[in-house]
């Protein structure tokens, strides 16, 4: 049998309670908006320390929701409970709060130049540079590109 790829090792990596994990924005919307992964994840994180969000996480779970309220998808009372319950818990302490600086800029810069085999949105190259400085060891990240490339750029990625 082949030895995995070094990809697929970090991939197939479960980490421990106390590892450090940046939780991206594909990952905290479920925290807060039902979607069939929601209960897996919060049993995943329920107890975990080392976890981290940024500001940017936290900006695009609340868009998420407001196209879903404009859509239709939920009440406007449901929306508000839902910011007000994420701006709590990332108040709480429960999440290092990450925030966005020149230096995340230059790194998700040069994450853009250097990635040659997947295409990065700029989106997700901001998300990984900034897992790289909260110093995350892990990325829990629920779309498949960001996944890639993170393990590319050399976190281990959370599969859910």
């Amino acid at each position: 049998m082949a030895e995995p790829s070094e990809t697929e090792a970090r991939r197939a990596e479960v980490p421990g309670i106390d590892v450090s994990i940046y939780v991206d924005s594909s990952a905290l919307a479920k925290l807060y908006v039902p979607e069939p992964e929601s209960e897996t994840l919060d049993a995943f994180l329920r107890g975990r320390r080392g976890l981290m969000i940024s500001e940017l996480a936290i900006t695009e779970v609340l868009s998420a929701v407001a196209r879903r309220r404009r859509e239709g998808e939920l009440r406007a009372r449901d929306a508000v409970r839902i910011r007000d319950a994420l701006l709590a818990d990332a108040a709480s302490g429960v999440f290092t709060r990450l925030d966005l600086n020149p230096a995340v800029h230059r790194e998700a810069e040069r994450l853009l130049l250097a990635t040659d085999a997947l295409p990065l949105r700029t989106l997700d190259a901001l998300h990984i540079a900034l897992a790289f400085t909260g110093a995350a060891s892990h990325l829990l990240a629920f779309d498949r590109r960001m996944q890639e490339v993170a393990a590319l750029a050399g976190l281990s990625v959370i599969e859910l």
